[in-house]
C-alpha cells in the first residue's frame, strides 16, 4: 500500500531500534546511576519535579528519601512501566551518556537509508516516543550511521504530547506540526497507539519486527510491515506522477526538497 502524506512520525522502541537495546544496555547504564544523579542534581527543576512525582505516583510521603525514590524507579524499570518522571531522569542520563561517548544507539539495518530516502524526498520526519525528548535527541544524533538529527524535524514525548495510547494526543501533534491528521503516517509496534493515532484520523502502519516483544500481538485490521523497505510514502505534490519515497517499484524518489525546520538538541529540549 502506498500512502500520501507530509509527515512521517515515528516510534523508536520496537519500530527504528530494538527494544533489547533499550531495556537492556541503556536500563543497564541508568540503574546504578539513578541515586548518585539524583542526589547530584537536586536544583535541577526538572529532577526535583521528576522526584516528587516519583514520590506521589509510588506511594510514598513527601519526605521520602532518595533511596526510596530509586526503589520505585527500579521497580518502575523491572516493569518497564512508561513513568513519565522515570523517562526524565533516565533521559538526563543517556544524554550524558551518549555525549561521554559512553553509549550509542541502535537502529535495524532498514531504517537509515529510508529516513535518508524520505527526507531526501521532502517528507517530514518526526519523533515520539514515551522516552523523553532529553534521551530522543542524543539517540538520533549518536548513530552507527552517524548524525541523524538533521532528518528529524521535531520530537514529541509524554510531556509535550500526552500519552501515546489517547487519541488526544496525536491531535495535539498534528497541530503542532500544522497539517492534519490524514496528512501524517505513524509507525509503531504497539497496536493500542495504531488505535489512537487512527481515531485521530492519521494514516497508520503497524511494524511487526521479529525477534520484538510485540511481534505476537494482534494488531487487528491495522496494516502491518515487517521492514520499513516495505512501507511507501508519497508527497501530495508529487502522487500525481505516482512517485513514491521509499518505494524502489514505484519510480524511484522524489527530486528535493528537505522537511522544513530542522529542530536541533537545545531547541528540541526546551
Amino acid at each position: 500500500m502506498t500512502h500520501t502524506a507530509r509527515v512521517v512520525v515515528l516510534d523508536i522502541e520496537g519500530t527504528t531500534s530494538a527494544a533489547g537495546f533499550v531495556q537492556g544496555d541503556l536500563y543497564d547504564y541508568a540503574r546504578p546511576r539513578l541515586l548518585s544523579w539524583i542526589s547530584e542534581h537536586a536544583d535541577d527543576p526538572a529532577i526535583a519535579a521528576a522526584v516528587a512525582q516519583t514520590r506521589t505516583d509510588g506511594g510514598l510521603g513527601p519526605d521520602a528519601d532518595a533511596e526510596a525514590v530509586v526503589g520505585v524507579l527500579h521497580g518502575w524499570m523491572d516493569a518497564d512501566v512508561k513513568a513519565t518522571p522515570l523517562k526524565t531522569i533516565q533521559g538526563q542520563l543517556w544524554a550524558a551518556g551518549f555525549a561521554a561517548g559512553e553509549l550509542r544507539s541502535h537502529f535495524f539495518d532498514d531504517v537509515v537509508p529510508r529516513l535518508r530516502a524520505w527526507h531526501e524526498a521532502g517528507l517530514r520526519l518526526v519523533s515520539f516516543s514515551s522516552g523523553s525528548i532529553a534521551s530522543q535527541v542524543p539517540w538520533y544524533r549518536h548513530a552507527d550511521a552517524g548524525d541523524l538529527t538533521p532528518l528529524i524535524e521535531d520530537y514529541f514525548d509524554t510531556v509535550k504530547a500526552g500519552s501515546k495510547r489517547e487519541a488526544s494526543s496525536y491531535d495535539t501533534i498534528a497541530s503542532s506540526l500544522g497539517v492534519t491528521g490524514a496528512q501524517i503516517l505513524f509507525l509503531t509496534d504497539l497496536p493500542a497507539e495504531l488505535d489512537a493515532a487512527a481515531a485521530a484520523g492519521w494514516q497508520v502502519t503497524g511494524v511487526r519486527r521479529e525477534g520484538e516483544p510485540n511481534f505476537g500481538a494482534d494488531f487487528g485490521s491495522h496494516e502491518v510491515v515487517a521492514s520499513f523497505d516495505e512501507v511507501h510514502v508519497v508527497a501530495p505534490e508529487a502522487a500525481a506522477g505516482g512517485i513514491a519515497a521509499g518505494g524502489f517499484g514505484a519510480g524511484g524518489f522524489a527530486a528535493g526538497g528537505g522537511a522544513a525546520g530542522v529542530a536541533g538538541a537545545a531547541g528540541a529540549q526546551a
